[in-house]
């Protein structure tokens, strides 16, 4: 999509690279060449036993040397845990990229104890023998009130040939690494170029002290734009701001 400023984009925990398809369109007519992509253990990328930031940079490592990314002008961009994936990655390989936009989530340990019901929703769908999206919703419902946590999660249900059900993400293994997935994003040496963190108003992933001190401790030529009535899920809530913020940042040479 597009052929500008290369711009490659890594949803969050349970999502896929289609929550991103409505931006990546916009940030495609705008001029950039748009790479959406999933995670391991997420939508229709690879199963693995693993799942680390550490492994993640190398598999984002193997996405860049496929397509011969431009380092000089190559944004990459992730939310939540695509964020500390990328994180990861522009520690550890600086020179692969000229910017880094993160979508509220900070460096630090993320307490993952808000998981929980959506594991035990996940976990209580009776994959093998349902016969119905319904029947998947009503047993989510059992421990997911929110009816749009509940259609996100949803998402990544699909029918195999034999009609039968089953998840795109590895559950098990998401099940066993949560702990990883929480895990602070630390380096002795800063990623020096500029970085954008994005944070939700509403939202407590990215806090005060991380503004002050946590973010520009690693990403010392950083800016956090806070967008003031959105949540967690910046992009779905505030579309336009995220598109403007990201467009323009983007955008440089």
């Amino acid at each position: 999509m597009g052929q500008g400023n290369p711009l490659v984009i890594l949803h969050g925990l349970f999502g896929t690279s289609d929550n991103w398809q409505t931006l990546a369109r916009r940030w495609s007519e705008a001029g950039h060449r748009v790479i959406v992509a999933d995670l391991r253990n997420h939508g229709r990328s690879f199963h693995s036993a693993e799942h680390s930031y550490e492994l993640m940079s190398q598999d984002i490592l193997g996405l860049f040397n496929h397509l011969q990314l431009d380092a000089a002008t190559t944004t990459l961009l992730g939310h939540s845990m695509g964020g500390k994936a990328s994180m990861r990655f522009a520690l550890d390989h600086p020179e692969r990229l000229a910017r880094l936009v993160v979508v509220d989530i900070a460096p630090r340990v993320s307490d993952m104890a808000h998981q929980d019901d959506i594991l035990a929703g996940l976990n209580a769908v009776p994959v093998s023998t349902l016969e119905s999206r319904q029947q998947a919703e009503d047993a989510l419902a059992q421990h997911i009130p929110q009816p749009s946590v509940r259609q996100f999660l949803l998402k990544n249900l699909y029918r195999l040939e034999d009609n039968s059900f089953a998840w795109r993400q590895n559950l098990a293994a998401l099940n066993e690494h949560m702990q990883a997935i929480g895990a602070e994003i630390t380096s002795n040496q800063p990623f020096l170029k500029p970085a954008l963190f994005i944070r939700g108003g509403k939202s407590d992933y990215i806090s005060t002290e991380d503004k002050l001190y946590g973010i520009p401790a690693i990403f010392p030529n950083s800016q956090v734009e806070t967008i003031v009535n959105a949540g967690h899920w910046v992009h779905a809530e505030a579309p336009d701001a995220v598109f403007e913020l990201v467009h323009a940042f983007a955008a440089q040479g």
